[in-house]
């Protein structure tokens, strides 16, 4: 890592993996998602070291330090103590909360295809069934 004394935000941003790609990065500052010291940032503003800024992303309240600039994006691993997580224990546990419960697609054999109506419903149904049985535990 280079030493940098300077970085855009949406480019810092997307360097150290907050955001996918740095045009989302940009819409973020531009859409007010983005402050340091409570104030928007433009995509433009310039980061510094120790630098501690608010990011609002999928309705949580993010809150970052900066420890190191980078201007090209780099590996989760490498990006890791780049900063640090200053996130409140509330909003930790929110997303926690949040991710609870998610499970990955439904699984269906190999050249059944799509279900048809009547199969759609039988699932619905029986997702609706189990879903009161674990409400009434």
């Amino acid at each position: 890592m280079s030493e940098l004394l300077k970085v855009r935000i949406d480019k810092w941003l997307w360097s150290v993996r907050l955001f996918k790609s740095r045009s989302l990065a940009t819409d973020s500052c531009k859409t007010g998602k983005i402050k340091a010291n409570g104030i928007n940032l433009k995509p433009s503003h310039m980061v510094y070291k120790g630098e501690i800024i608010d990011v609002k992303k999928n309705g949580f309240n993010l809150t970052f330090r900066v420890l190191h600039l980078l201007d090209k994006r780099v590996s989760a691993t490498l990006a890791a103590p780049c900063f640090e997580d200053l996130t409140s224990e509330q909003e930790l546990n929110k997303y926690k909360e949040w991710f609870v419960g998610k499970s990955g697609s439904e699984f269906r054999d190999r050249g059944e295809g799509r279900p048809t109506k009547k199969e759609r419903r039988d699932i619905d149904d029986y997702k609706d069934m189990y879903l009161e049985e674990e409400e009434e535990t």
